[in-house]
């Protein structure tokens, strides 16, 4: 799936539970402590009220697709031999939106599918998210 090329994450304060959720076969999500809206990706401040307190959920990874494109230049070089592929933007059931990959036939997709999140495993120490049609 992935090659040694392949640019990791360097998480802080305000990302690794996420990684470590997805390590776990879980997607986490942050709740703000103080109004509780939900957001992805992980920041240190909720842009609804500016509390800096947060707690993590667990959401359910399904959704339906908002957008998507092709990719058939890749930016960076890990990525070249799997060109052309399918980047989505997913509103999430709970709410927030959130991007991965597309896994499955290569077709078009259709904005309104369901989807939902899976945990590609890179390493020991490493999960990344993407989705699959439902």
């Amino acid at each position: 799936m992935m090659n040694e090329d392949f640019p990791l994450p360097t998480p802080g304060p305000e990302s690794a539970p996420y990684w470590a959720g997805l390590r776990e076969g879980r997607l986490l999500i942050q709740k703000c402590g103080c109004c509780g809206k939900l957001r992805h990706y992980p920041r240190p401040v909720c842009d609804d009220c500016f509390s800096m307190q947060c707690d993590w959920v667990q959401v359910s990874g399904r959704g339906t697709i908002h957008s998507w494109t092709r990719t058939h230049h890749a930016f960076l070089p890990a990525f070249r031999a799997d060109a052309p592929y399918i980047l989505v933007t997913v509103d999430l059931e709970e709410g927030p939106r959130m991007n991965a990959r597309l896994r499955g036939d290569g077709q078009d997709p259709i904005i309104g599918a369901s989807v939902i999140c899976k945990f590609e495993a890179h390493d020991d120490n490493w999960t990344f998210p993407s989705f699959a049609l439902v």
